[in-house]
């Protein structure tokens, strides 16, 4: 395994070469806007009560904290399909087990969500099941950049492309924790033998799965065959607006490879190398998954006036605006700039 810096290790290639202009994102809240949609109607009827909120300054474990509080309901009773960011606009649904004796007529919902801050009730319907992780169909991304600058006109064929063909699947450099920390902490536990606090180990054993992944997918995207079926592939038929076969890649955990030939090869040479966070994900007792290396982008509209370039589209359950805003900017988060400048203000 090579010299360990995490950092460094986070420099995946790009599938339509370096991004043609800069930017700034998440200058303020309203520049990210994110509305996740169920793809299914709450049947009206049931002992869960499904919320949709719009919140801002909150993540949503927060919001699921607070209306646990609010309703009296344990909170293993709160359920929600996604996470969604704390610096940005973002509307989701959750679900509250509730009997259908407690008064929950629109009204009522509404005045008792009201006292949470920085939320919004936009409607509340009862259904027959609690709403669980990733039962969501896909999110919709409303999104600024501000202090646009750079090569404006290669902008315009950059997006066709990416409308045309998607973006590498990528996991968004959120999942490895700031300069990669979570993966230094994975780096202790599989290789340096001190294992983490309980709390640590799920967000660990994602990271290092994410970061396989993406380490294979950035070969993958190096060679140009991110895109297209290979012989040796194991393809997945993808059904998010799209009726298309991509190739996949592994997410760690136990089981043989399943792939063959030259894939197989490329897969078994990336385990090689990261054998100890291979064999800690197998002995974690994760089994081995799929995920697809092509990102179909759903429904992309995007204007550029003066220096803010619009963007607008839909993405599948699990996927990353980010990893499409790469392939477009080199963008600065300003909301960790500003998050840590109110950090030193504060010492």
């Amino acid at each position: 395994m090579p010299a360990f810096s995490p950092k460094s290790l986070l420099n995946f290639h790009y599938a339509y070469g370096e991004p043609p202009i800069q930017g700034w994102l998440k200058e303020k809240p309203e520049h990210f806007r994110v509305d996740e949609f169920l793809g299914f109607e709450p049947s009206g009827e049931g002992e869960h009560l499904y919320l949709q909120i719009e919140k801002c300054g909150l993540n949503s474990a927060d919001v699921a904290q607070q209306l646990a509080k609010t309703f009296a309901v344990r909170l293993l009773d709160v359920g929600y399909a996604g996470m969604k960011d704390k610096h940005a606009v973002t509307r989701q649904w959750f679900s509250l087990y509730l009997p259908k004796t407690i008064p929950t007529d629109m009204e009522s919902v509404r005045l008792a969500v009201a006292p949470i801050q920085n939320t919004v009730l936009i409607t509340a319907q009862r259904h027959s099941q609690k709403l669980r992780r990733g039962q969501h169909q896909g999110n919709r991304f409303n999104l600024q950049l501000t202090q646009v600058s750079g090569d404006t006109e290669a902008l315009s064929e950059r997006l066709s492309f990416i409308a045309a063909n998607g973006v590498p699947n990528y996991f968004g450099l959120q999942r490895f924790g700031i300069e990669g920390n979570n993966l230094a902490g994975v780096q202790r536990w599989f290789v340096e033998k001190r294992p983490p606090r309980k709390q640590l180990r799920g967000i660990y054993l994602s990271a290092a799965r994410s970061f396989l992944f993406n380490r294979l997918l950035s070969a993958r995207v190096e060679e140009q065959s991110w895109a297209r079926v290979e012989e040796g592939d194991l393809p997945c038929q993808l059904d998010f607006n799209v009726n298309t076969e991509v190739p996949t890649g592994p997410l760690w955990g136990r089981g043989r490879v399943k792939t063959s030939g030259r894939i197989e090869k490329m897969e078994n040479a990336l385990a090689q190398e990261y054998a100890q966070w291979c064999h800690g994900l197998e002995y974690s007792g994760l089994q081995q998954e799929r995920r697809p290396l092509c990102l179909p982008i759903a429904d992309f509209q995007w204007s550029l006036q003066q220096q803010k370039l619009q963007l607008s589209f839909e993405l599948p359950v699990g996927c990353y605006a980010t990893s499409v805003i790469r392939e477009i900017a080199d963008y600065q988060d300003r909301s960790r700039w500003q998050a840590q400048t109110e950090k030193v203000g504060e010492g």
